[in-house]
C-alpha cells in the first residue's frame, strides 16, 4: 500500500511540476507581441481581424494560466498538508475583497 501512495504522490508532484511549465508558456504566449511586421495597415479589415483574434489569444492564455496557478497551488497545499506542513491562510486585507464583498460590511 505504501508504495501505491508513494506512487501517487510522485504522480501528483509531476502534474504539479508541469502545471508550472505550462503557466511559464502561457506567460510567453502573453508577451509575445501582437503586431510583428512594419508596415501594418491598421485600416486593412483581415488585419484587423487578425489583431482581435491575436488579443482574444493573449486573454484566454492569461486566464488559462491563471486558473492552472490556482490549482496547482491548491494541490501544493493538499501534498504539504498530508506531510504535516500545513500554510495558514492570511487574512483578508480590505484591499483584497470584490466590490459586493467590500460594499456588505
Amino acid at each position: 500500500m505504501s508504495e501505491e501512495v508513494d506512487r501517487v504522490r510522485q504522480l501528483k508532484e509531476k502534474l504539479i511540476e508541469s502545471g508550472y511549465k505550462a503557466v511559464e508558456e502561457l506567460i510567453k504566449v502573453a508577451e509575445a507581441p501582437i503586431i510583428k511586421k512594419k508596415g501594418f495597415d491598421p485600416t486593412d479589415e483581415l488585419a484587423a481581424e487578425k489583431m482581435k483574434n491575436a488579443a482574444a489569444a493573449k486573454k484566454t492564455a492569461m486566464f488559462d494560466a491563471y486558473d492552472i496557478l490556482d490549482k496547482v497551488q491548491e494541490q501544493e497545499k493538499l501534498l504539504n498538508a498530508v506531510d504535516g506542513v500545513v500554510e495558514e491562510e492570511k487574512p483578508k486585507k480590505s484591499t483584497d475583497l470584490n466590490f459586493a464583498e467590500k460594499r456588505a460590511k
